[in-house]
C-alpha cells in the first residue's frame, strides 16, 4: 500500500526533470508514467522516489513489460513501486 505520509517535496526543477524522463518512445509508457507522477509525486518518500528513478533507467520495453505484468519484477525493493505504477 502507498505510504501517504507527507513525502519528499519535489522542487519545480526536479519535478520538471522527472516529467522529461517520463517522456519515452512508447506512448503507452508515457501515459502510465505521467499518471504515476500526477498521483504520487507529492506523496513519495525519498526511498520510493529513488526507486522510481531507478525504474526510469530501464529500457522502454523492459519497463512496460514490468508495468503490464508481462515480466516479473525480480528486485523486491522495486516491486512495490511497480505495483503502484500498474494501478495507474
Amino acid at each position: 500500500m502507498l505510504d501517504v505520509r507527507p513525502g519528499t517535496q519535489l522542487g519545480a526543477e526536479e519535478l520538471n526533470r522527472l516529467r522529461w524522463q517520463c517522456r519515452r518512445g512508447l506512448l503507452e509508457l508515457d501515459l502510465v508514467l505521467e499518471r504515476f507522477l500526477e498521483r504520487h509525486a507529492d506523496h513519495l518518500q525519498a526511498e520510493h522516489l529513488a526507486l522510481f528513478k531507478t525504474l526510469l533507467d530501464y529500457t522502454d520495453n523492459d519497463l512496460l513489460d514490468l508495468i503490464r505484468a508481462r515480466a516479473e519484477c525480480r528486485e523486491p525493493r522495486l516491486a512495490e513501486v511497480v505495483g503502484w505504477m500498474r494501478n495507474c
